[in-house]
């Protein structure tokens, strides 16, 4: 079902793409790495959808043929039926978490830096989608217009610095840049302004390398920043966000707790799969197709809803990425049982 769907989203990227990798000069190697990147991300991200339509498709076969019926006419019951299913999920559901938890956040970094170097190149209504605030402790806010992951570069960049609710210095620089070698920051076009009590104070310099406590990280957009860390990074970047007393911290949390409830969720779809497409409808395998593809993609709806709650608002992120699966989890265990009758 990957194989199937894979190529065809390949092919609708590369047609929407390809004029902006053209006029951004992308080498070949890095589109090959891009669409690489693309094909785990992409499997990833409709995962519930594959395993949900595959499960249908190859039990939908079994019931037109009248398999299922003679399976459990030989007196085998419906739970030794599951079985093998059981045993598939499983499989699923630990090569799901290693590829959620290892693989894909690699994937996303190469998939997201390729798009903001290569196909957001340049334009000032792109780099407004990136605009990143950030409270880094208890006196100091940061905001860039747009970053750059690839090349370590933020674009419009101001740091304040208050004591109370007093602004005491602002400074600004028209970019900032990490320089690996000397493990500094460098920022072009500085300029710092100390609030005084009469009059303020102005320093400006074409280019300064200095140390600021935040780290890179914190330029990072929220949602790239925990899409591309793995089980262990989003672990320890979760918690220094929390001694930061971090504002975004549920989108965070969010992103982890999704990780942790896809191999969960493998279990209820492919319950849910089993019970709608294991009776010989009139319909064919077209009904419970539609039915199958229905269900999913309501699951998917809910997911995206009670997240972007969780991230919204002070909904808790561990109840909103559950919600799904025990609703789910309550219609697998209804269609369950009238599928035994």
């Amino acid at each position: 079902m990957i194989m199937l769907f894979v190529p065809i989203g390949i092919m609708i990227d590369v047609s929407e793409k390809v004029d902006k990798m053209i006029d951004n000069e992308a080498p070949t190697a890095d589109i090959l790495s891009y669409y690489i990147d693309f094909t785990f991300y992409f499997a990833s991200l409709l995962f519930p959808i594959f395993l949900f339509l595959s499960i249908i498709w190859f039990t939908s076969k079994l019931a037109n043929n009248t398999e299922v019926i003679a399976i459990l006419s030989s007196g085998i019951s419906f739970w030794r039926f599951l079985r093998p299913y059981f045993i598939g999920a499983s499989i699923i559901a630990v090569f799901s978490f290693v590829m959620g938890m290892f693989i894909v956040p690699k994937a996303s970094e190469g998939y997201n830096d390729f798009r903001i170097k290569y196909l957001k190149g340049g334009r000032d209504k792109d780099r407004e989608t990136s605009r990143v605030f950030n409270q880094v402790n208890d006196n100091e806010y940061i905001y860039v217009s747009s970053f750059t992951p690839s090349t370590k570069i933020g674009y419009n960049f101001t740091l304040e610095h208050f004591d109370g609710n007093e602004l005491e210095y602002k400074i600004t620089a028209s970019n900032i840049r990490w320089i690996d070698k000397d493990s500094i920051y460098r920022l072009s076009g500085y300029m710092k302004r100390t609030i005084g009590v009469n009059d303020d104070i102005l320093e400006k310099q074409n280019r300064l390398d200095t140390l600021f406590e935040f780290d890179l990280d914190d330029l990072t957009p929220v949602s790239y920043v925990a899409e591309t860390k793995n089980l262990f990074e989003l672990n320890s970047f979760i918690e220094e966000q929390r001694k930061k007393g971090a504002p975004n911290i549920n989108t965070y949390l969010v992103v982890k707790y999704k990780r942790w409830s896809l191999p969960i969720s493998a279990f209820i779809l492919t319950i849910i799969a089993v019970s709608v497409s294991s009776m010989k409808r009139r319909g064919g395998m077209g009904v419970n197709l539609a039915v199958g593809i229905s269900l999913a993609f309501i699951y998917i709806f809910f997911d995206k809803v009670f997240g972007t709650m969780a991230e919204q608002s002070n909904f808790p992120p561990l109840l909103a990425v559950a919600i799904p699966n025990i609703l789910f989890g309550i219609l697998a265990i209804y269609l369950l049982k009238n599928a035994k009758r």
